[in-house]
C-alpha cells in the first residue's frame, strides 16, 4: 500500500533516457531545412544550433537548482507555487494540460503516422489518425501499469534511436564536399538572420526539463537530476550540430534551402545509402519519435497529479492505483484528450499554438529562483555558479527565442495565451476557495511518506 503517493524508483539512467528521449524528436527532422533558410548561409546554420544549445545550458542550471531544492513532482507549478505566484502556478499547470502537453502527444503520433504511411499509403486520413490513437494507447499501458519497467523501456528506445544518427554522422564526415561549406548568400542577408536561425531551433531543444516532472520519482535526485539535466543538453546539443555539420557537407546548399526533408536529401548523397534514403530516414523517424511519444506519455501527468495534491486541478487527478503506483487517472484523462486531439486537428495547427506558450512558460519558471532563495526551505544539492547572471541568461534567451516565435506566429500564439488567462483565472478563484486550506507545502508530507516507502539510494 503506498499511502496515495507515488514512490521513488528511478535512477540516472533513466532520468537521462527521458531528458535525451525527449528532446530528441520530430524537431531535428522538422527544424533541419528550416533552420537553414532562416539563417541564410552555412556558417551561420551551424552556429545557430550551437546558440540554441548553448542559451539551453543557463537553463537546466536554473531548473537543476530548483530541482534540487524542492524534488516533487510538478516542475515549474511546485517552483512557481514556492515563489509565492500561486496563481501563475496554476495558469502555468492550466496551460501545460491545455495547451501543451496532450497537444505535444497528439503532434508526435500524427508526425509517427506521416511517416509510416510512406511505408504503408492505406494510413493515410482517417486510418492514418486512427493508428495514431493506436500507438499512443499501446505505449499508455506500458507506463500505466509500471514507472520502473516505463523507465527501461524509455532507456532502451532512447539507445535505439540515437543509433541512426551516428551512422549518419559517421558517413556523413567521411562522405562531405567542403566545398559546400563556402556557399555565399545573396546580398543583403546577414548576422540579423541569426536570431530567426536560433529560433527554428526551439521546437527542436524542447524537452530537457520533462524530468523536473517526475523529480519525486527519482532516487537520490540531488545527485541524479543536476546529472541528467547537464548531461543531457550537452549530448543533444554535440548530436545536433554534427548533424547540421553533416546535412550541410552533404548537400549543396541552394539544394537544402530549398528541401523540405532536409535530412532524407542529404542522405541520398552517402554512397551506398542514396537508392534506401527516404526509407532509412523514415525508419530513423519513427523510432526517434516512438521515444519521444513515451517520454512525454510517461512524465507529463505527474503536474496535474500534483496540482490536485494542492486542490488546484479535479481531485481524481491526484488518485494513485493501488497495485502499479502510477498516477493512473491523470494518464487515462491525458491520453484521451491528446487522442481527441489527433482526430480533430492537424499537425501544423498545434505547432502554431505550442511553441510561443512554451516559452512563456519557461521564462515564469526561471523567474521563480529570484522569490524561492529567499525561503527558508531552500536548500538545493545543486547551486549553479553565478546565480543571477545565468538565471538571467536564461530569462533572456528564453525571451529573445519567445519575441522570434511570436514573429514566426503571432495569432496563433495569443489566441492560445488569452484562452489560457481568460478560462484559467476564474476556475483558479473558484478553486482556491473550495479547498483554500491547501497548500504546496503539503508536497512535503506526501513525498516524505513515499522517501518512507522507497527510500533514495
Amino acid at each position: 500500500m503506498n499511502n496515495g503517493v507515488l514512490t521513488r524508483k528511478l535512477g540516472f539512467w533513466a532520468a537521462l533516457a527521458i531528458a535525451v528521449g525527449t528532446t530528441i524528436g520530430s524537431g531535428i527532422f522538422v527544424s533541419s531545412g528550416d533552420v537553414a533558410r532562416a539563417a541564410g548561409s552555412p556558417s551561420l546554420s551551424i552556429l545557430a544550433w550551437v546558440i540554441g544549445g548553448l542559451i539551453a545550458i543557463p537553463q537546466v542550471m536554473v531548473l537543476a537548482e530548483l530541482s534540487t531544492a524542492y524534488p516533487q513532482n510538478g516542475s515549474g507549478y511546485v517552483y512557481l507555487n514556492k515563489a509565492g505566484w500561486r496563481p501563475l502556478g496554476f495558469l502555468y499547470g492550466w496551460a501545460t494540460f491545455w495547451a501543451l502537453d496532450p497537444p505535444s502527444i497528439a503532434i508526435m503520433a500524427l508526425a509517427l503516422v506521416s511517416y509510416i504511411s510512406t511505408f504503408l499509403p492505406f494510413f493515410d486520413g482517417l486510418p492514418g489518425k486512427l493508428l495514431g490513437i493506436a500507438i499512443i494507447l499501446a505505449i499508455t499501458v506500458i507506463h500505466y501499469r509500471s514507472v520502473k519497467e516505463g523507465g527501461v523501456f524509455q532507456v532502451i528506445i532512447t539507445v535505439v534511436k540515437i543509433v541512426p544518427f551516428l551512422i549518419v554522422i559517421g558517413l556523413g564526415l567521411m562522405y562531405m564536399n567542403p566545398g559546400n561549406f563556402s556557399y555565399t548568400p545573396p546580398s543583403g542577408s546577414g548576422p540579423t538572420s541569426l536570431i530567426g536561425g536560433v529560433s527554428a531551433t526551439t521546437w527542436a531543444y524542447t524537452g530537457m526539463a520533462a524530468i523536473c516532472f517526475m523529480a519525486g520519482e527519482f532516487k537520490n535526485p540531488g545527485k541524479v537530476l543536476p546529472r541528467a539535466l547537464i548531461s543531457s543538453i550537452l549530448i543533444v546539443m554535440s548530436l545536433y550540430t554534427l548533424l547540421a555539420i553533416c546535412v550541410i557537407g552533404l548537400m549543396p546548399f541552394e539544394s537544402l534551402l530549398a528541401s523540405n526533408a532536409a535530412l532524407s536529401d542529404a542522405v541520398k548523397f552517402i554512397p551506398g545509402l542514396s537508392d534506401i534514403a527516404s526509407s532509412f530516414v523514415a525508419v530513423t523517424a519513427i523510432i526517434v519519435i516512438l521515444g519521444s511519444l513515451s517520454s512525454c506519455i510517461m512524465f507529463q501527468p505527474r503536474l496535474e497529479y500534483a496540482m490536485a495534491k494542492d486542490g488546484l486541478f479535479f481531485q481524481r487527478f491526484a488518485k494513485v492505483h493501488p497495485k502499479y503506483e502510477t498516477p493512473s487517472f491523470s494518464i487515462i484523462v491525458q491520453v484521451t484528450y491528446a487522442c481527441i486531439l489527433v482526430m480533430f486537428s492537424n499537425l501544423t495547427a498545434l505547432l502554431g499554438y505550442f511553441t510561443l506558450i512554451q516559452l512563456l512558460i519557461n521564462i515564469m519558471d526561471f523567474a521563480a529562483v529570484y522569490k524561492c532563495r529567499k525561503r527558508g526551505d531552500y536548500k538545493p544539492v545543486y547551486r549553479m555558479p553565478m546565480w543571477r547572471a545565468t538565471t538571467m541568461l536564461a530569462i533572456l534567451g528564453a525571451a529573445w527565442l519567445a519575441w522570434g516565435t511570436f514573429t514566426w506566429a503571432p495569432i496563433e500564439g495569443m489566441i492560445a495565451a488569452l484562452i489560457v488567462v481568460a478560462t484559467g483565472l476564474p476556475v483558479y478563484y473558484y478553486w482556491e476557495k473550495k479547498y483554500g486550506g491547501r497548500t504546496s507545502e503539503n508536497t512535503v508530507a506526501w513525498q516524505v511518506e513515499a522517501e518512507k516507502v522507497s527510500p533514495a539510494e
